[in-house]
């Protein structure tokens, strides 16, 4: 008796190439009201920059008005701007923080 004789394939699914996410910039602005060492002081606590850094950052806000403290994925750069918000709020700063895509 003949066999039929089967000739079963598997296909592998198509993967597709996952994009990149989108990144964003976190970013401070001057005021004239809040103090260097607290720009200083929130670079330090929120973007983990250490202390030499962080005063070039805070000489770029003072001096050009605002400047890139990181770049982060959505998720994490929300996160960061509303502590930072909070922050300030808690220790009677007017500092502003927002993000915009990179």
């Amino acid at each position: 008796m003949p066999t039929k004789q089967s000739t079963n394939v598997i296909l592998a699914p198509e993967r597709k190439k996952t994009a990149p996410p989108r990144m964003y910039k976190v970013i401070l602005f001057n005021d004239d009201f809040t103090t260097m060492e607290f720009v200083i002081e929130v670079l330090q606590r929120f973007f983990a920059i250490n202390r030499e850094r962080a005063m070039q950052i805070m000489l770029k806000v003072h001096n050009e008005g605002s400047a890139i403290c990181g770049i982060y994925v959505r998720d994490v750069a929300e996160t960061k701007v509303n502590q930072v918000v909070e922050f300030a709020k808690q220790h009677g700063h007017p500092l502003r923080c927002s993000m915009e895509e990179n």
